[in-house]
C-alpha cells in the first residue's frame, strides 16, 4: 500500500496567544484536519461515510508538545493507523515543521457508529471499509511484527 501524503497546515494568526505561539488546543484540531484529509486519501472520504450512516466520533485523544509554532509556520503532519480491529480505531500524529523540527506527537481513538448512536460491526456490515482499514494498520507495523 502506497503511504500517504502528509496533511500541511499553516498556522493562522488568530491560532496564535499573547506568547507569540500557536495555542496548545489548535494541535487537537489540526489532529482531526489531518485524519479527515487521511481518510480522503484511501478513498474513504468523511462525506462518504456520513453519505453511509457510518460517524466515527472522538473517544480519546493525547498530545505531547516538543516545540512551538508560530504564525506563518507550515506543519507537516504525518498521520498513520496504531490500530485496528474492527470496533475502535487508532491514529498516531508526528508533526514537524519545515525545517524538521519536531513540533508534538499524538494520538487519538475512534469508534464507528450508525446514525442512531449504535456501535457498528464494520466487518460484517461494511467489509470494503473494514479491509481498507485494516490493510493501512498492517501497512505501519514494523517489520519485525510482520
Amino acid at each position: 500500500m502506497e503511504e500517504n501524503a502528509d496533511y500541511i497546515h499553516t498556522v493562522q494568526y488568530y491560532e496564535t496567544d499573547k506568547m507569540g505561539v500557536a495555542h496548545h488546543s489548535n494541535y487537537i484540531r489540526w489532529m482531526e484536519e489531518a485524519r479527515i484529509d487521511f481518510l480522503r486519501q484511501i478513498g474513504w472520504d468523511y462525506p462518504k461515510l456520513e453519505e453511509m450512516g457510518i460517524v466515527s466520533p472522538v473517544i480519546g485523544v493525547s498530545c505531547e508538545f516538543r516545540h512551538p509554532t508560530a504564525f506563518a509556520d507550515r506543519v507537516a503532519i504525518r498521520v498513520f493507523i496504531t490500530e485496528f480491529r474492527g470496533v475502535v480505531l487508532r491514529f498516531g500524529y508526528e508533526m514537524k515543521k519545515q525545517d524538521g523540527t519536531e513540533v508534538c506527537t499524538g494520538t487519538s481513538a475512534h469508534a464507528f457508529l450508525n446514525a442512531e448512536g449504535s456501535p457498528i460491526r464494520l466487518k460484517r456490515d461494511y467489509p470494503e471499509l473494514f479491509e481498507a482499514l485494516s490493510q493501512c494498520a498492517a501497512a505501519e507495523k514494523p517489520q519485525s511484527e510482520s
